[in-house]
């Protein structure tokens, strides 16, 4: 009986990166074996164990074979005389097929500290295929490192994306790959790798979409409304936003994809426009709540928000309630993170000012200072009260607006 520590531990050693998980491979033993040391079983499809101190994971070496179209159609081998060799071959990429023995010897069949040198993301072997998870696996590893993808790999995925592989995939990995590649340091990397191979077009046509819609050069000097969005999420991670707020800052120009070819490239009404497919993607990919209503927000509200020094007290007032900032600020401090996030994501516009986040957080502030319950308290008909409450929020943005010497 050996044991290995293997894939992205010893992955992030060699790049001297700090290790937050490790993983292990046990080879020449038997689930009985492992339980007569203590070690608890918790694996469904295959044999992994829970050390008794240290709560990590330990799994059997073992080989698997497709059985079935998906990333759920495998059925799986662990025995005593599968080897570590074997195991590694299973796995996805060099980079993440190698294993380290305890006296730190590194075991490395398939060239991954090479590939490592190279910055380039391989496949190990012909049973890449076989499992379309990888392709996004791959596509999030291209956003976290930086990597570039080996040419034969990118046929390889091009060849299963024509296949219909990834037309097999459950909505809920689709949704974890891409929550978890948003949440990498240049999310952009992630989703043009996945244009790149063709998977894009299948996983998020609505983004896929917005690769060639021209916009007014005055305001977008990019010009492609796809560069801009993948601008606008480099952006929203390199200000360290959550998850819904970066989820936000990919989905918000949606609408753009469906402006009438006649009109472009102005996107008059782009934000309704945008609802539609925004929706229908967060219900395919059954993206959680708190990232679909933020995503909504932001996809009307944007332009309203860009254009706040405009806006009269009552249009203030309006959007605070659309949006439900009276009652959810937080929320509403997201939805202005996002559109700093797409103020800056232009080329040349990456420092610009963005003074409107700042006077519609005082405005907000101003208006939710407001005493309603004294209002209501001294209104003799109840019926006015609504309509009392709202004009002292407006005078109080008023007021606020007046100091904070914003020019219409």
């Amino acid at each position: 009986m050996k044991v290995y520590i293997v894939g992205g531990a010893v992955r992030d050693r060699l790049l001297g990166l700090p290790v937050k998980d490790r993983d292990w491979v046990v080879v020449g033993a038997t689930p009985e074996q492992m339980r007569a040391q203590g070690f608890r079983p918790v694996g469904k499809d295959f044999p992994v164990f829970l050390h008794p101190e240290t709560h990590e994971e330990y799994a059997l070496a073992r080989t698997e074979r497709k059985t079935a179209p998906g990333y759920h159609g495998f059925t799986f081998h662990a025995a005593p005389d599968v080897t570590l060799e074997e195991d590694l071959g299973r796995r996805d990429l060099t980079i993440n097929a190698m294993a380290e023995s305890d006296d730190g010897t590194l075991v490395d069949p398939f060239d991954g500290r090479r590939d490592l040198e190279l910055r380039l993301l391989r496949h190990v072997g012909p049973a890449f295929v076989e499992d379309p998870v990888r392709i996004l696996r791959l596509a999030r590893f291209a956003a976290r490192f930086g990597f570039g993808v080996a040419p034969e790999t990118l046929a390889l995925m091009r060849s299963m994306v024509a296949s219909g592989e990834v037309d097999a995939l459950v909505p809920e990995r689709v949704w974890q790959e891409i929550a978890r590649g948003l949440m990498e340091d240049v999310p952009s990397r992630m989703f043009l790798v996945l244009r790149e191979c063709g998977a894009l077009a299948r996983l998020l046509p609505e983004v896929d979409a917005l690769f060639g819609i021209p916009q007014r050069a005055d305001y977008h000097p990019e010009v492609d409304t796809g560069d801009h969005v993948m601008r606008v999420v480099d952006y929203a991670a390199s200000a360290n936003l959550p998850l819904p707020a970066r989820f936000a800052a990919l989905m918000h120009d949606l609408g753009k994809a469906l402006t009438p070819p006649e009109v472009l490239p102005r996107h008059i009404g782009h934000e309704p426009r945008g609802e539609k497919p925004l929706l229908a993607l967060c219900e395919r990919l059954r993206v959680p709540a708190d990232c679909r209503d933020l995503a909504r927000l932001v996809t009307l509200y944007h332009t309203k928000v860009h254009t706040a020094g405009q806006l009269r007290p009552d249009t203030v007032l309006r959007l605070f309630r659309d949006t439900d900032a009276l009652r959810r600020p937080e929320r509403f401090g997201q939805l202005l993170q996002a559109c700093i996030a797409d103020a800056r994501g232009r080329l040349h516009f990456e420092s610009a000012p963005y003074p409107q986040a700042d006077w519609l957080q005082a405005m907000l502030e101003a208006a939710r200072a407001v005493d309603a319950g004294e209002i209501a308290r001294q209104c003799q008909d109840k019926r006015a009260i609504p309509e009392a409450v709202d004009k002292a929020r407006v005078a109080a943005i008023a007021a606020c607006k007046a100091g904070l010497a914003i020019a219409d």
